[in-house]
């Protein structure tokens, strides 16, 4: 191992690291759900040989992977330029997580099919005659990455607590994104096995599940901004 590495180690990188991966992990996964999308992956790519469903799978996980990524270590550096505080992407981020949250808990059935009419161009399987034309639009982004999920890795990736190691914490967010990439990747490999296995009560049972925890994060997300605008205020009126 190298000096580098011990030394990064040593300075309590690690347990950055860990904290960070611990929050984003489920966060990511939830507002993604790659089991419920993977049943509506299984019906847009209705007719495709297995060669080009792996092949898209694939595709649409690398896709997803890199939007992610840039949200992460980019996203809260854009929104600083345009002036928007790290309070307030907390709470719009904590607001749209927690609403997108409460709507799958309520009526999956209408979650899923705004993902279907996502991930199916005005309504039609994905049939174009060269597959990887969708694989970035609509399949990783928005049915795979939409909005939410991408308001959720610019608020993770803003998070990092004062005095604690930027690069640790970024990783750990980073490692997470790549897990739950793979698990895309292998739920859209194997959608048509977890079609016949899970059935669509079964989905909807992990979706709901998947909801609760996402609901918690949102509303964890939002409390931190509303806390971020309390302290500003506080250190206002003492200066004052």
């Amino acid at each position: 191992m190298s000096h580098f590495s011990v030394s990064f180690l040593t300075q309590g990188a690690l347990p950055v690291a860990t904290t960070s991966f611990l929050l984003a992990f489920p966060a990511l996964f939830s507002i993604v759900n790659p089991l419920g999308a993977s049943l509506i992956f299984a019906q847009v790519t209705g007719g495709r040989s297995r060669r080009e469903i792996l092949a898209l799978a694939k595709l649409v996980a690398f896709y997803s992977f890199m939007l992610m990524l840039v949200s992460i270590w980019l996203g809260g550096k854009v929104l600083v330029f345009f002036g928007v505080t790290v309070s307030a992407l907390r709470v719009a981020g904590g607001l749209v997580v927690a609403i997108r949250a409460w709507n799958l808990l309520q009526s999956p059935e209408t979650m899923e099919a705004q993902k279907q009419k996502q991930a199916s161009q005005g309504g039609k399987t994905v049939m174009a005659p060269n597959w990887s034309d969708a694989a970035f639009f609509p399949l990783a982004m928005p049915f795979t990455v939409g909005p939410g999920t991408i308001a959720v890795a610019i608020a993770l990736g803003s998070g990092c607590p004062p005095g604690e190691s930027f690069l640790a914490y970024e990783m750990g967010i980073t490692v997470a994104a790549v897990c739950v990439v793979l698990i895309v990747w292998a739920a859209y490999s194997g959608s048509e096995k977890l079609v016949s296995l899970l059935g669509v009560t079964g989905t909807r049972i992990v979706s709901r599940m998947a909801a609760l925890v996402l609901l918690c994060i949102g509303v964890q997300i939002l409390a931190a901004g509303v806390q971020g605008f309390a302290i500003d205020i506080w250190k206002h009126m003492k200066a004052a």
